[in-house]
């Protein structure tokens, strides 16, 4: 890839997570920006509007280095794996899901299964839909690899947030990773093919 194309996916997947991130607050934070409107006070709402860019910023940058970790990764592990790589990475995504239903309902003392259920159904479909759309563009070897990354990168960078007790915090983390991961997932076979 050329050195350009990397600066244009670095910027270009910055300013997804600062947009997807602020989008996502007016939903998730609401409350906040209600209180701002009534009677009107712009100094604070421009804060809140830097605060929550400046913050998707971060999680875009956590997300680019996922990416490019599981680049790394992905190339080792064919090395090491070999033909045996789609099946453990199929593995690693079962688990993965399985860790995002299971440990995380241990880890509330009341409350039901459903919650924690939907977010991880929710997950695994959306990167189906994604993985086939990578498979469609490119070729149909590239499906688990795409599952695996959408699945557990995501959830591995999503921990941080599903760790603090504040739940709009994953939800503001989610939508950037998930807006950031899809876009540089769908757009490298674009920036590396050659003309």
């Amino acid at each position: 890839m050329k050195s350009r194309n990397v600066v244009r996916l670095f910027f270009s997947t910055l300013l997804l997570g600062g947009v997807s991130t602020l989008i996502a607050s007016f939903f998730v934070k609401s409350d906040i920006y209600v209180e701002n409107f009534n009677p009107i006070d712009w100094f604070e709402i421009l804060g809140l509007f830097v605060f929550f860019i400046g913050m998707g910023l971060v999680f875009s940058l956590v997300s680019q280095m996922g990416f490019f970790a599981y680049l790394t990764v992905n190339q080792l592990a064919l090395s090491v794996f070999r033909k045996f790589w789609p099946t453990v990475q199929i593995v690693i995504i079962a688990f993965a899901l399985f860790d995002l239903v299971y440990f995380r309902y241990r880890s509330v003392d009341d409350g039901t299964i459903t919650p924690f259920l939907l977010t991880a159904i929710a997950l695994f479909v959306y990167s189906w839909v994604v993985a086939g759309i990578k498979a469609k563009e490119t070729h149909k070897r590239a499906f688990i690899p795409a599952l695996f990354f959408m699945v557990v990168i995501t959830s591995i960078e999503w921990v941080p947030a599903l760790r603090t007790q504040n739940g709009d915090y994953a939800w503001l983390l989610i939508v950037p990773l998930i807006v950031c991961n899809t876009y540089q997932l769908l757009i490298l076979h674009r920036l590396t093919e050659k003309k």
